[in-house]
């Protein structure tokens, strides 16, 4: 079955940085929509780089139980396996704009964000390891480095982000109640239709998350050189890094050009504690 760690091998591989070219190269489908990164990314888990755009798309289709719905989390799920939220930045110290969804430590059937499509992609699931992917993609479409941070090292537990929500939408229901205004059904902070007395006027009140680039929160755990064109850093829990099969883990460890270590990062629910990860690497 397809994973992360196939990816980072896939990624050594390909060698290829330049967005623009892979994408001339090899996503011959002139309708294709999407963003290239998302493509690119499509491409490392799913080991279809160098295939034609008739067999990436089959492939995609047996690898991937969800392919992404716009405004909705998560972007991919690989079919029995771990979810993936791709975020592309142009500078690269640019922290991610999340929007309206708060960040997640794993992905959750019950988020209210997700679609019904996508709690139905699979019989039994409930929730699901999802990683952060951070793509930092210069005008020139030269992609400086890649992120894959799991979201247990990167984000606190659901209901640090959830309570604060929670308590907001109750400050926001009073408000709107005092002013003689119904608040209708929303997953966002609050919502009003017919504010005005016309009735022809509504107000969405949302919140919209930020979180710090990866590059940032592990600075003193990664070894960023700037002048590599192109730098592949990967964190997760050493317990999930040793859940992939042994071959898996064998492939990338024989290859010279991928570097891997043994690190200890901080609790994102506790500061006081670390957790055991693994950091992988890989520059050219």
């Amino acid at each position: 079955m397809p994973n992360i760690l196939k990816a980072i091998d896939n990624i050594a591989s390909f060698r290829e940085n330049n967005l623009k070219k892979y994408a001339t190269k090899y996503l011959i489908r002139i309708n294709a929509v999407g963003d290239k990164l998302e493509f690119y990314v499509l491409d490392a888990i799913a080991g279809t780089f160098r295939k034609t755009q008739q067999e990436k798309e089959a492939e995609y289709k047996r690898i991937f139980s969800w392919q992404g719905s716009q405004n909705n989390p998560p972007d991919l799920i690989i079919r029995g396996g771990d979810a993936f939220e791709t975020k592309k930045i142009e500078g690269i110290n640019s922290s991610l704009a999340l929007n309206s969804s708060p960040p997640k430590s794993t992905l959750l059937i019950t988020d209210p964000r997700l679609t019904s499509e996508c709690r139905k992609c699979e019989e039994n699931w409930k929730e699901k390891d999802i990683f952060y992917i951070v793509g930092s993609v210069d005008k020139t479409q030269k992609m400086k480095y890649l992120f894959f941070v799991q979201g247990k090292c990167y984000c606190a537990n659901h209901s640090v982000y959830d309570n604060l929500h929670s308590s907001l939408k109750k400050e926001i229901e009073e408000v709107l109640s005092k002013n003689k205004l119904k608040s209708k059904e929303t997953v966002e902070l609050g919502g009003v239709d017919k504010v005005d007395p016309l009735g022809i006027t509504s107000l969405r009140i949302r919140g919209m998350w930020n979180i710090e680039n990866p590059k940032e929160v592990f600075s003193k755990t990664i070894d960023f050189d700037a002048t590599k064109e192109f730098s592949l850093f990967v964190i997760m829990e050493k317990e999930k890094y040793n859940s992939f099969p042994s071959e898996d883990r064998k492939r990338i460890e024989i290859n010279k050009s991928i570097q891997i270590k043994d690190i200890a990062i901080s609790n994102p629910n506790d500061t006081a504690k670390n957790i055991d990860a693994k950091l992988i690497s890989f520059s050219f």
